[in-house]
């Protein structure tokens, strides 16, 4: 299993709004891609400034290109992400995963 990490801030004035956004768009494109086990989001709120990082697991890297193209490390963005962001950082990270029982 590979665990893809993405990260992005937005003002914290925007937290909210962003984390629906997020919930209509990004996460709903990694659950209808084959391949994806998993989505978590994230999100801590500091001072005026809300993180967020979308945390997905996927079963192989062949799915995760499916997904995001060819170039998994590029992230991917959405054109209303150009209305909450406050910097579009280029690339996600990418982890094995293993379960533990």
């Amino acid at each position: 299993m590979i665990t893809r990490i993405w990260h992005g801030r937005t003002k914290a004035a925007d937290a909210d709004k962003y984390l629906d956004f997020l919930l209509e768009t990004g996460v709903q494109d990694y659950k209808a891609t084959p391949g994806n086990l998993e989505v978590k989001i994230w999100r801590n709120i500091e001072a005026d400034v809300a993180h967020f990082w979308t945390v997905s697991t996927w079963d192989s890297k062949e799915s995760i290109k499916a997904f995001a193209g060819e170039d998994i490390e590029k992230a991917r963005y959405y054109p209303e992400d150009n209305s909450f962001l406050l910097e579009f950082e280029p690339n996600v990270v990418h982890y094995e995963a293993f379960v533990v029982k």
